[in-house]
């Protein structure tokens, strides 16, 4: 007997870019498995703990992300799907000419497996700092 598609449980991987106001800094921070899981069905706006991220201590709001192919999200699109809106100079879209509008996709408000990268801001601290939390990025020579 096999298992439907729809029962399987899929890995999920999202890259979380934690900016820090107080320092005016980001870390990207890698987040899979079981910690990934929960932030799915999450939505733009949404407070989570720092540690899904691997930042304990830390409260996090979610300001917005991409999806796998590059669409950036939009707090006003109810929905995990992509759709495409006609919009003016705003997050997304920026005109060479004053009062250009375009019909442009963008994803929904909802994470999803889809998405590749989430973007957070700090909105309460830790007791440690992120840098020291965070893991090294290798340089590479």
């Amino acid at each position: 007997m096999v298992a439907s598609p729809l029962r399987v449980a899929t890995m999920v991987e999202f890259r979380v870019v934690v900016s820090d106001p107080k320092s005016g800094k980001s870390v990207q921070v890698p987040v899979s498995g079981q910690h990934a899981n929960v932030l799915v069905r999450r939505h733009i706006g949404d407070e989570i703990d720092g540690m899904f991220c691997g930042l304990p201590g830390y409260k996090l709001r979610i300001t917005g992300g991409t999806d796998k192919d590059g669409f950036p999200m939009r707090p006003e699109i109810p929905t995990s799907g992509r759709r495409r809106i006609l919009v003016a100079a705003s997050l997304g879209f920026n005109p060479q000419r004053k009062g250009v509008r375009k019909k442009k996709t963008f994803r929904g408000n909802e994470i999803s497996p889809d998405t590749m990268q989430i973007n957070t801001m700090v909105t309460q601290h830790g007791p440690k700092p992120i840098e020291e939390l965070a893991p090294k990025k290798e340089e590479k020579k």
